[in-house]
């Protein structure tokens, strides 16, 4: 047998001669590549995956997951996305390096595999299932109804000291938990708070479905981490109905505003930086020079959070520039179709002060039409006076099939709504409007058109809102009142006043607003901005948006291909959202599922109300002599009384059991059943758990969570949520892993 050389020895003939070429620059050398081995090895695989990654990102890039003996070993973009045609840049390769790295993750050394679980919990467990001969439910009972045990391991949350358990022992006492807390306080003291579904539809449906069937509450996530634009749902009544990414691709005139496409949309971000080449402008407003600027071709450097004082300045430009100058017809005709411009609005008078109002209802006219108190008016050029236009909400719900935009009044015939009253007013007064600055809230008088509306011998002063708009916005039109004298008069939202807050040069902000609003009169409506995240996490992230939003409405660009809002949750039009919310929310068994904002639930679990330092009377209009409540959570009282909001714990009393009751009591029908329900709660032997969160009955009792670390990232307050969560059960996490999958 032939001795074979050792691999050291193999090295060490490097001293020796060689055959050598060109002048010793190149050598023959006759060693094996048994080096290389090992490299191909590492890129084998037996299976390829698709899949994509949940990094909290909406792209849904299709990659493929190359496998060896169910490992991962590497992964690949795909490249079979159906094409978008010669006209636009195709959506593949998708993916980023974030997605990329994503099976380091899977096997980090820091991922828990095993449950674990407080020592303090878990020997005040072993020890009451003994007492109680293996009892589960009673256990679980003696354990939490005793304040000194419950107090043991409630003390130590936010120290650490988890140990390692057994999956069986786990599941046990989370069913405990569950079982006992439905029987003795119902199902809706049990909670699930999990993030946004584009980290795994898969996932997130499979909590949140068990969690419906039981019929506890899931609790919101945009809203509670600040990703959900409130402004959207209270413009439109629905969440972020934005276009995909392509469509930036068909845009003539682009602003990114708070979204730093490369970094956090980098999938997307070649359809911003490719459309620059068919002349599309970009300009990105950001606080700091962030990885979007240098693609464009103004740069706004916005003070952090003043982003509304820049909007409203544009909107200024725009009102004054498009409606009142040269009164731009696409502009005003999309107005008058598509926005709340046109409709009346009463203004009240007390004394000689004279205040906008609500909208003026078809009841408030005496008019005889189905569902008349949800049908606002407006004026009617053809008619010459109030009309009733197709599209309101008393349509939706009257079953006259007319809940559509046509142009037309509730009789079928053609309709043109005036949007202001100037040349054609009963007289000119001047109404109080509001002005909220940073030294506090004044009152500034500006003269509006008003028309005179007798009904029932009342006398009734109307506007539009088109016009109370200008006013409020300072665009003069030979009205009396306090208007700015030009953009560099520095009253409330010209220009100029926006620089102060902004500090962005009064001349580019003229330019900028005429460039985007010229753009979409050319291309009707292809202007667009493009917003994220980092205008939505303030206080009045709100109004910030609604600012910004106005620009897209005046310009007639909401609802064009190529124009108005694009936000950042990217693809989510490609997921398969009704049957997943079927899926997820246990519609197919029972309806409606419990759903609440999560803001509300920790604020009141978490005893922060108590340490609320802001009073509603700083926040009020200064048009107002004192407001309804001083304390943000009697709002939340009231909203979850009068319906608008859900709310749970929902009742002071365990809801299975308000049935049973209300037939004790000789209810016999569902009817009479809520009737029942609503006298307990009118006289107050049963109230809503909200209105006594102190109160031990109606504390949350179990909070599940998963697929997120919410002490770290989410919980505001974290003190609050250690010291004061009102959370008798557990935390039932438990700090359980996925069993090593």
């Amino acid at each position: 047998m032939e001795k074979q050389e050792l691999p050291l020895w193999k090295k060490l003939n490097f001293f020796k001669s060689k055959e050598t070429a060109q002048n010793g620059w190149s050598q023959v050398v006759a060693d094996d590549r048994d080096a290389e081995t090992i490299y191909r090895k590492r890129w084998n695989y037996d299976k390829v995956v698709r899949t994509t990654h949940g990094v909290n990102c909406t792209g849904s890039c299709s990659w493929k997951v190359f496998v060896k003996d169910g490992i991962i070993t590497s992964e690949n973009q795909q490249t079979d996305y159906p094409s978008t045609g010669p006209d636009m840049p195709e959506f593949e390769p998708r993916g980023c390096p974030r997605g990329a790295s994503f099976s380091w993750y899977v096997y980090s050394p820091l991922r828990i595999k095993h449950p674990y679980i407080r020592s303090q919990l878990l020997s005040l467990w072993r020890e009451a299932l003994t007492k109680n001969n293996g009892h589960l439910v009673k256990a679980w009972g003696s354990i939490v109804e005793d304040q000194d045990k419950a107090k043991q391991y409630k003390e130590v949350r936010g120290k650490g000291g988890f140990v390692r358990a057994e999956w069986q022992e786990v599941n046990e006492i989370m069913s405990a938990m569950l079982l006992y807390t439905i029987i003795t306080y119902g199902p809706d003291r049990i909670a699930g708070f999990t993030p946004i579904p584009a980290m795994s539809m898969v996932s997130y449906a499979a909590g949140s479905r068990f969690l419906s069937l039981l019929g506890a509450p899931m609790l919101s996530f945009y809203d509670w981490y600040a990703d959900l634009p409130p402004a959207s749902p209270q413009i439109w009544g629905e969440q972020t109905d934005v276009p995909e990414s392509s469509d930036w691709y068909n845009a003539g005139y682009i602003i990114m505003w708070g979204s730093n496409i490369p970094m956090t949309r980098t999938p997307d971000a070649h359809f911003m930086t490719e459309v620059r080449y068919k002349g599309t402008k970009v300009v990105a407003v950001s606080p700091d020079y962030a990885e979007n600027v240098k693609f464009a071709d103004n740069w706004l450097p916005v003070n952090p959070g003043s982003d509304a004082a820049l909007a409203q300045a544009m909107t200024h430009v725009i009102l004054k520039e498009f409606y009142v100058d040269k009164q731009e017809k696409y502009f005003l005709d999309y107005a008058k179709q598509f926005t709340d411009m046109p409709f009346l609005v009463l203004i009240e008078k007390e004394d000689t002060v004279y205040t906008p109002g609500r909208f003026v209802r078809a009841s408030d006219l005496g008019l005889a039409v189905n569902k008349g108190e949800w049908k606002p008016v407006l004026w009617d050029a053809v008619q010459e006076g109030p009309a009733i236009p197709k599209g309101t909400i008393g349509q939706r719900w009257d079953s006259t099939g007319q809940w559509n935009l046509k142009m037309e009044n509730e009789s079928g015939e053609a309709l043109s709504p005036l949007l202001t009253f100037l040349g054609l007013e009963d007289e000119q007064i001047c109404v109080d409007l509001p002005e909220f600055t940073e030294g506090g809230t004044g009152i500034v008088k500006r003269g509006i058109p008003v028309k005179l509306i007798m009904n029932n011998g009342k006398l009734l002063r109307v506007t539009t809102v088109f016009d109370l708009m200008l006013a409020q916005y300072g665009v003069k039109r030979n009205l009396p009142g306090q208007y700015p004298v030009d953009y560099y008069d520095e009253q409330t939202y010209t220009p100029a006043w926006q620089k102060k807050h902004t500090n962005v040069e009064t001349e580019l902000v003229i330019q900028i607003a005429r460039e985007f609003a010229q753009n979409a009169a050319d291309t009707l409506g292809r202007s667009m901005i493009i917003m994220g995240a980092g205008i939505n996490h303030w206080f009045n992230g709100d109004t910030i948006y609604r600012a910004i939003l106005n620009l897209v409405i005046l310009t007639g660009c909401q609802g064009v291909n190529g124009g108005g809002w694009a936000h950042y949750v990217g693809q989510e039009k490609c997921r398969p959202i009704e049957g997943w919310g079927t899926v997820a929310f246990a519609r197919d068994w029972s309806m409606p599922p419990r759903l609440q904002n999560a803001t509300s639930f920790f604020y009141f679990a978490t005893n922060q109300w108590q340490y609320e330092t802001h009073s509603m009377d700083g926040l009020k209009s200064p048009t107002v002599t004192k407001s309804r409540y001083s304390h943000p959570a009697d709002y939340n009282v009231l909203a979850a009384r009068l319906g608008w909001m859900p709310s749970y714990p929902q009742f002071s009393e365990n809801p299975l059991q308000l049935s049973t009751k209300a037939s004790q009591a000789g209810a016999e029908t569902s009817e009479q059943v809520i009737r029942h329900v609503v006298e307990k709660l009118k006289d107050k032997s049963m109230s809503f758990a909200v209105e006594d969160p102190d109160n031990r009955k109606n504390h949350p009792r179990g909070l599940f969570v998963w697929r997120s670390n919410l002490i770290s990232s989410s919980w505001q307050c974290l003190l609050c949520m250690i010291r004061q969560a009102r959370l008798p059960s557990l935390l039932a996490r438990c700090w359980i892993g996925a069993k090593g999958k």
